[in-house]
């Protein structure tokens, strides 16, 4: 990796102008903030996992989003907490290049993950005939592994593309680093980068538009059937919630790529490039926490013996 570079060590300098209390107010928000991420994923995974009853399609994918969201949130906290504790920010090439793979594979496994939930939706509601012939165990490992391997073989690809060529710049305006912030590092960027970058702007917004149609579709199937309204609301509306929130979160982050040079305020820019990685993980267990009444209730359950053990 050193031969094709001229830089190894890059200084993140979007808290350059942040005083220390600032630094430590923002920290203690992001602490807590982290391991209520943490917490709150990792009831909805121990749930799903003991309870036989949630060993169906929706549950497991819902477990594997909770998981992505705890992958996310392991690759940014972490080095956040550590730079709002040190006034040089400081991170290296291979430390950029695993931050760039973690937030990247997090970010498209989002999608990935998203879109098969909307294809496994749209089975149930609009295809319930077929949907057990279809939503084999084979056909949910097949989907698990695409919802992983794309993102993973997407990042790869990409960052080794990035790094054939030698880097110019060591400043990086943002929280953390990710592929585009190496690409723009680099001293140049050949045809090849484009056409890749393009294909997977292309597959994503191919994800987005398979979960719009399917709630088209979906959406048409329930004005016909009362059976498949109630099964809309109770399976269906936490997804849709997490999926536009994650759309419109991604948004801010793609807002930021083109107006990150503005004249906003550096804190808004912030919250801007962070913000699809800190809410969406905290937010989707805490929606399907609420909705999906056979995890409400477990939920209630654990929580109630553990407050009559405490007042025994």
């Amino acid at each position: 990796m050193d031969n094709v570079s001229s830089f190894s060590l890059f200084s993140l300098t979007a808290l350059n102008d942040t005083s220390r209390s600032s630094r430590i107010a923002i920290f203690s928000f992001a602490l807590p903030g982290y391991f209520l991420t943490i917490f709150v994923n990792a009831v909805l995974i121990i749930i799903i996992v003991l309870e036989k009853v949630l060993h169906q399609p929706m549950y497991i994918f819902l477990c594997n989003l909770c998981i992505n969201g705890l992958y996310g949130a392991t690759g940014f906290y972490p080095s956040l907490l550590y730079y709002l504790l040190n006034e040089h920010n400081v991170i290296s090439l291979e430390q950029c290049a695993i931050q760039s793979f973690a937030i990247f594979t997090y970010a498209i496994g989002e999608f990935t993950n998203l879109s098969v939930m909307a294809f496994d939706r749209y089975l149930a509601i609009c295809r319930p005939l077929y949907y057990h012939t279809v939503m084999t165990t084979m056909t949910v490992w097949r989907l698990l592994t695409f919802i992983w391997m794309f993102p993973c073989c997407t990042a790869i690809l990409i960052i080794l593309m990035t790094l054939r060529f030698p880097i110019c710049m060591n400043q990086i305006n943002k929280l953390y680093c990710e592929t585009w912030v190496l690409e723009r590092l680099v001293c140049r960027v050949d045809t090849a980068q484009y056409v890749i970058n393009g294909i997977l702007t292309c597959a994503v917004n191919a994800l987005v538009w398979f979960v719009f149609l399917s709630y088209i579709k979906i959406l048409i199937s329930c004005k016909h059937s009362v059976q498949n309204h109630k099964k809309f609301i109770t399976t269906c509306l936490p997804h849709l919630v997490a999926f536009l929130n994650y759309v419109v979160f991604s948004l801010f982050n793609a807002l930021y790529e083109l107006f990150g040079t503005s004249n906003l305020p550096q804190g808004f820019k912030n919250f801007l490039s962070v913000s699809f990685v800190i809410v969406p993980p905290l937010l989707n267990p805490i929606i399907y926490g609420i909705v999906l009444t056979p995890i409400r209730t477990k939920v209630k359950y654990v929580f109630q013996s553990l407050r009559s053990k405490h007042t025994d």
